[in-house]
This record gives C-alpha cells, structure tokens and sequence, in this order.
C-alpha cells in the first residue's frame, strides 16, 4: 500500500533526477523535525513546498509515497496536517490522511477523517478509513465510515481491519439491513460488498450469505 512503501523502493522506481530532488526535500523536511512549530503566520517550510509540487517532480504515480515519506520525515504535527490538507488539492488531502498512521497523532487528526468522510470524493473516503481510523474512530462513527464506502462505492477492502471490527457487531448488522432495504424499495441493486461486511457482523444470518 502507498502509506508504507519504502525510500528504496521509490529509488528503484524514480528517475535520477526525481531522486536528487526527493534527496533535497527528505534534507529539508529532517531539518525542521527537531525545530519548535512554527508561528501560524510563518512562510511555509521548503518541505511543505516540496510537498506542493511532489507530482510534478516525482510523477502523479508516485506522488502518494512521496508525500507520505515528506511527513513521516518531518514528524508533522496535527496543527501542520490541518494546514496542509485545508490548503490542499484532493490528491494532497490524500496524502495527508494516507501517513496518519505513520506519525504519532493520538486523536489529534481525528477531525481530518471525519471531515473526508463527510466528501463524497472516493479518493478521501478510501483513504479516511485506513489503519488510523480503524484505530481510533468510536463504534458509532466507524460503522456510518463503512456505510459511506457502501453509499460511495469504494470497495471495503479498503477499511482497515474490517473483519476485526465488524465482528458480532449487532449494531452494524441492521444498519446493513436497513440499508439493503431502502436500495431495494427504490429499486436499486443491493452492493455486493454489503454482504461482506453482514457475513462479519451476522454470521448466522441467513442473508450474510446472500449474494447481490
């Protein structure tokens, strides 16, 4: 997955001019690491530029593990995360909810997720439900983020520990339910991945083994 590829595997995979610039932007990003946060009224950092312009540099395939490395090197703070993803393209606002679990944020990021989710943009909603969220998302908020992904269409493989959480969850079994019954009053196909999820919450379901 992007949010762990590795600084050698992007070396293998970049040319060598997208090297030496990722080489300058990880410099610029360890440089401030250590340094106090900076004033809400400064410049932004070069890394955070460099964050900007990761694309173009590195190649929209690569961009994601660029810019996912940049703040796992910088050790970005929830206050940098904000900025950055209020400031931000969608691809940025990816990028930014993709390394949330790489840094140590607590429930401090909390509000960047929800905020995806709120979106019906599949890039963020996929994102917003990766390990971070699976950590850190209460019952009530983490079985509205697997609806959104039924409603939206991003797949469920995406929500991290589903399995785990989904599991004898009575709650979310007639949420499904609920759910399957008003697509199928309006006439309109019941996803497949719903029944996924049912065979997790409701094994001894009858319709946990339906298929759509």
């Amino acid at each position: 997955m992007t949010q762990t590829t590795t600084r050698d595997t992007l070396d293998r995979s970049l040319p060598g001019a997208a090297r030496a610039w990722l080489d300058e932007a990880l410099d610029e990003a360890a440089r401030v690491a250590d340094r106090p946060a900076a004033r809400p009224a400064a410049p932004p950092a070069p890394w955070e530029l460099r964050f900007a312009a990761a694309g173009r540099a590195c190649g929209a395939g690569h961009a994601d593990a660029v810019r996912v490395l940049l703040l796992a090197e910088a050790r970005a703070d929830a206050s940098t995360l904000t900025r950055l993803y209020e400031r931000g393209t969608a691809a940025e606002r990816r990028a930014v909810l993709l390394a949330l679990p790489e840094l140590d944020l607590g429930g401090t990021a909390l509000v960047l997720v929800e905020d995806a989710l709120r979106t019906n943009d599949t890039r963020l909603v996929s994102a917003a439900v990766g390990p971070y969220a699976a950590a850190r998302l209460d019952p009530h908020a983490w079985r509205h983020a697997v609806l959104k992904c039924l409603f939206t269409g991003v797949p469920v493989a995406d929500v991290a520990r589903l399995a785990e959480r989904a599991a004898g969850d009575a709650e979310l079994a007639r949420m499904l339910r609920d759910f399957a019954a008003e697509r199928t009053a309006a006439g309109r196909p019941v996803p497949a991945d719903l029944h996924t999820v049912l065979r997790h919450a409701d094994p001894s379901s009858p319709s946990a083994t339906e298929e759509s």
